[in-house]
C-alpha cells in the first residue's frame, strides 16, 4: 500500500486553528496547509495547499455561531471530497446548533438535523466531536459518530482538588443525567436545580433539589452561554450554606456579558476546555485542554482500535 494511504493529515478551520495545533502536537505531526481567500464583500475560499489524494484526513473547526464557521467546515469538507481525500474525518469539538435537536414549538426548524445532513452531504466520511447537547443527535448521521466526554479531562483536575464534602449538581433538569455519572466516579451525593424560563437565556425562577449545606459543590453542564443559569445556580447554593460552588462546563459559549457575570458571581471558578477560544482572559476562569483526548481517539480511528477506553461516562 502507498505511504501516502497511511499517513494522516490533519487541518485547521480558522476558528479552531489554536486547538488544531495543539491537536497536531499531540498527534505528532504538524498542521497541514491551508490558503482561505476572502472577497470584498464577505464571500470566502478554503484551498488545501498540499495533496490529500488518497489520505485520511481530520479537519478540526468548532462550528459555533456565526455561521461562516459552519459554512468554513462544510467548504473545506466539499474541497477534500473533490480532491479524492480517501477518508475525511470532520473533527469538531462543539458542534454548534445542536440546541435545535427537536420541534419544541410549532413552525420551527430542527437545526441540528438539518447540520447533520449538510456535513455528510459536504463529504464527512466520520464525524467526531464532544459533549453534544444532547446525545439523540448522534442519531441524525447515517456516517459513523466518536461523541467523546469532557469528563476524561475535568474529573482528573476534580480529584486533584481534593475538596472533601463534595457534591455535584446540575444546573437544571435535563442536566441530571451528566450530574449522577459525574457522582458515580467522585462517590458523591448529587442535587439539581429547577428552573422556569421566561424567554431564551432568561430565567424567572430557580429553586434547588437537594442539600448543600456545608458542601463542596461542583456544577456540571455542558455548555455555558450568558452565564446566567451558573451564576444564579451559585447564588443560590452559597444561600443554602455551601462552602464553595465550582462548574465544569464543556462549551465555553460565553457570550454578552457572561464574562463579568461569572466574574463577578459567587462561583469560586469556572473550569472549562478549549473547545472554543476564550475571548478574554478572566481570573475565575480556567482552561484545561481536550487536544490530547482528541489526538488520542484519532490515532485510534486511524489504527482501526477500539477506542471506547477513552469514554469516563
Amino acid at each position: 500500500m502507498p505511504t501516502n494511504q497511511l499517513t494522516p493529515k490533519i487541518f485547521a478551520c480558522s476558528q479552531s486553528t489554536e486547538l488544531a495545533e495543539k491537536i497536531a502536537k499531540s498527534f505528532g505531526t504538524e498542521l497541514g496547509n491551508v490558503k482561505i481567500s476572502r472577497f470584498s464583500d464577505g464571500e470566502f475560499q478554503p484551498a488545501f495547499e498540499e495533496s490529500v489524494r488518497g489520505r485520511r484526513i481530520f479537519i478540526v473547526g468548532s462550528t459555533f455561531p456565526n455561521a461562516d464557521n459552519l459554512m468554513e467546515m462544510l467548504l473545506m469538507l466539499d474541497a477534500a471530497k473533490r480532491a479524492s481525500a480517501r477518508h475525511i474525518t470532520a473533527v469538531i469539538p462543539y458542534f454548534g446548533w445542536a440546541r435545535q435537536d427537536r420541534k419544541d414549538k410549532p413552525r420551527v426548524a430542527i437545526g441540528a438535523k438539518l447540520v447533520a445532513k449538510l456535513l455528510e452531504e459536504a463529504g464527512a466520511t466520520r464525524i467526531m466531536t464532544m459533549d453534544l447537547h444532547a446525545d439523540q443527535i448522534q442519531g441524525f448521521f447515517e456516517k459513523p459518530v466518536d461523541h467523546l466526554y469532557a469528563s476524561s479531562i475535568f474529573l482528573p483536575y476534580v480529584k486533584s482538588l481534593k475538596l472533601d464534602n463534595l457534591t455535584v449538581a446540575s444546573p437544571d433538569m435535563g442536566g441530571s443525567k451528566r450530574a449522577y455519572a459525574y457522582s458515580k466516579y467522585l462517590e458523591s451525593d448529587v442535587v439539581i436545580c429547577y428552573k422556569q424560563r421566561k424567554k431564551a437565556n432568561v430565567i424567572s425562577h430557580m429553586e434547588l433539589i437537594g442539600d448543600v449545606k456545608g458542601k463542596n459543590v461542583i456544577l456540571v453542564d455542558d455548555m455555558i452561554d450568558t452565564g446566567g443559569t451558573l451564576a444564579k445556580a451559585a447564588d443560590l447554593m452559597m444561600e443554602r450554606g455551601a462552602i464553595s460552588v465550582r462548574a465544569l462546563c464543556t462549551h465555553p459559549i460565553l457570550s454578552g456579558e457572561a464574562y463579568e457575570r461569572i466574574q463577578n458571581s459567587k462561583l469560586t471558578e469556572l473550569i472549562v476546555s478549549d473547545t472554543i477560544p476564550l475571548k478574554k482572559n478572566v481570573s475565575k476562569i480556567k482552561s484545561v485542554s481536550c487536544a490530547t483526548l482528541f489526538a488520542d481517539v484519532m490515532h485510534k480511528v486511524q489504527d482501526n482500535t477500539s477506542i471506547s477506553d477513552e469514554f469516563l461516562m
